[in-house]
């Protein structure tokens, strides 16, 4: 008994599977592709190989943003250019900021445009020059906290008097 189009595609996508050449999230992509080509190709053999038959084109790849932040470079996923950092300039030159950036390619908003080691030095610095004890916020609520010390002392000063 002949094969239908669609088993003959799924033992093509389930070789490649096997062969580890193809990964399971891509196996539905693959099977709509390979099936679509036996199609046209079943439809130029019932026309005697005189039609001519277009191969529909597959949609790039998503690429996975996690592989072109490494120690200490980043790659562009625009234009496939490395860096220590993605500039406002050069984000620019694609049309692009950062937020925009990140959203097209799936990039958490949290997750530095830069470097691995470039991204924990800054921390470091960071944490050495505690910048956040210098804001008028942080002294008005340390002094705050040092007044209410204070009066605490006197209460309880008072109580044991």
């Amino acid at each position: 008994m002949p094969q239908t189009l669609l088993e003959m595609a799924k033992d093509l996508v389930l070789a490649q599977i096997e062969a580890h050449k193809l990964s399971p999230e891509e196996m539905h992509q693959a099977l709509q592709h390979t099936h679509t080509s036996l199609l046209a190709l079943k439809a130029q053999e019932d026309a005697h190989g005189s039609v001519p038959v277009a191969t529909p084109e597959m949609p790039p790849k998503p690429v996975d943003w996690r592989k072109s932040i490494t120690k200490h470079t980043v790659t562009c996923l625009a234009c496939g250019a490395s860096f220590k950092q993605l500039s406002v300039r050069h984000l620019k030159e694609h049309g692009l900021d950062g937020k925009t950036y990140r959203i097209k390619y799936g990039i958490p908003r949290t997750q530095p445009l830069a470097g691995k080691e470039i991204t924990s030095r800054r921390k470091e610095i960071v944490q050495r020059s505690r910048p956040w004890e210098k804001a008028p916020t942080f002294l008005k609520a340390q002094e705050k906290a040092q007044k209410a010390v204070v009066a605490q002392r006197k209460r309880t000063a008072r109580k044991k008097a």
